[in-house]
């Protein structure tokens, strides 16, 4: 088969390096890909947001499957389109996409179908928002309504806090139009994960979950990101948990959506709060995450792409795949200044050497060639240096050795990922 993959991340270095390894892969182009990732795919300058190009690169490549990476594109349709031109692809259409691309729509899907979350209220009016804030108290949580590059989120502490943000993105000042409506809602208490599943539309296949990190520094301070690090297994989300998980979010959306019209094909991304009650979701994304779709990858031990193309095609009701028990754990190197403002260009030395370390395999996310084959930063997370180990903590000291190998002053990582794994070892 001929593949092309959309995007240019790390979560596409995976996929792509995943993809590569399969008997049915016979060609593999990237669009637009990036550094790392010319050395498993042919890379073509065709931006991911680029609908009507992708479309067209499809086609001339005569490409017999697509899978889309990130999200903004399938927001934007690209999975339709491709279908309209006879193309098949891996990713939701538009409608299902709202998942993702719209808080509000998810939350008010979870209301309607009783599937666990947290109380919440939308709002386009400050005012209104402000006096429903002071009404609940802090903490509380205030999100823009679209798509933010995971930057969308406010976990306010204290009451000013959060009327500020409310404002801030109600005025178009930070968000632009995916904050012109925003959410409110409860501060729900418990430990973060992250699940995935694939789905057809009508079955739905459990892949496994995976714990993120989503603060830009040690001890989970500081403000969000795209995520600095993710590792799997996650000790919190065990075996009941995932069956939880299934029954009471994964699958009653599956239903909810089918029944609506709008079938989702590809994979779900359930953010979970492990709370005292149970599995409650918070976020759905409509794509597979960055950075854990990393950690999955290298946990896969079957061939990837059957089932992308199973769940494109609506044949995961009797399918199945493997997985590694061992540990897989990776580091997010970003660029100094990341998530605000920093600067792209920087040369980065020493990944021959990161590579040679056991375990470990290092997917670029923002990088691109210099003259003489020079590798540069391009973007504000940069690198995912990933390690696989029997357990978490031999995991993570192979990540952070190759990270120490890796020379880039102008770039920094946290230093403490998997944290709450380590010390339930301990």
């Amino acid at each position: 088969m001929r593949i092309l993959v959309v995007g240019g991340g790390g979560r596409e270095h995976s996929l792509c390096w995943a993809i590569a390894a399969s008997p049915l892969c016979a060609k593999l182009y990237c669009a637009p890909g990036n550094a790392g990732i010319t050395q498993v795919a042919e890379c073509i300058d065709v931006a991911a947001e680029d609908i009507a190009g992708q479309v067209t690169l499809a086609q001339r490549l005569k490409a017999d499957f697509v899978v889309v990476g990130p999200e903004v594109p399938l927001a934007m349709g690209l999975a339709d389109r491709l279908a309209e031109a006879g193309i098949k692809v891996f990713g939701p259409s538009q409608k299902a996409a709202q998942l993702e691309s719209s808080k509000g729509f998810t939350k008010d899907l979870c209301q309607r179908h009783n599937i666990p979350t947290s109380a919440y209220r939308r709002f386009t009016d400050a005012g209104e928002a402000e006096a429903y804030i002071k009404a609940q108290g802090a903490p509380i949580v205030i999100k823009a309504d679209g798509l933010a590059a995971g930057k969308g989120v406010v976990v306010a502490e204290t009451i000013e806090q959060a009327i500020a943000a409310a404002r801030d993105m109600l005025s178009g000042n930070r968000f632009g139009a995916a904050g012109a409506s925003i959410v409110v809602e409860e501060f729900l208490v418990g430990e973060e994960a992250s699940f995935f599943a694939l789905t057809d539309g009508e079955h739905a296949l459990a892949l496994v979950g995976a714990q993120d990190h989503k603060r830009v520094f040690d001890g989970d301070q500081g403000p969000n990101t795209g995520g600095m690090g993710a590792y799997s297994p996650a000790p919190v989300f065990d075996a009941t948990m995932q069956q939880r998980t299934m029954d009471e979010i994964i699958l009653p959306t599956v239903r909810a959506m089918a029944g609506a019209g709008t079938p989702f094909k590809g994979v779900l991304y359930a953010g979970l709060m492990i709370t005292a009650q149970g599995p409650k979701i918070f976020e759905y994304n409509c794509r597979f995450g960055d950075p854990e779709c990393q950690v999955l990858m290298m946990r896969l031990k079957s061939d990837i792409l059957p089932a992308l193309i199973a769940a494109a095609d609506g044949g995961l009701k009797h399918f199945d795949l493997r997985w590694s028990n061992d540990t897989a754990l990776t580091v997010v190197m970003a660029a100094k200044g990341y998530p605000d403002a920093y600067q792209k260009g920087s040369e980065i030395r020493g990944l021959a050497a990161a590579a040679t370390v056991e375990g470990v395999q290092i997917f670029h996310a923002g990088t691109k060639f210099g003259e003489g084959g020079r590798v540069l930063a391009n973007g504000g997370r940069v690198l995912n240096v990933t390690a696989m180990a029997p357990n978490v903590e031999q995991a993570r000291e192979r990540a952070y050795r190759a990270v120490d190998l890796i020379d880039w002053p102008d770039g920094f990582c946290r230093r403490d990922i998997a944290w709450r794994a380590v010390g339930r070892q301990r």
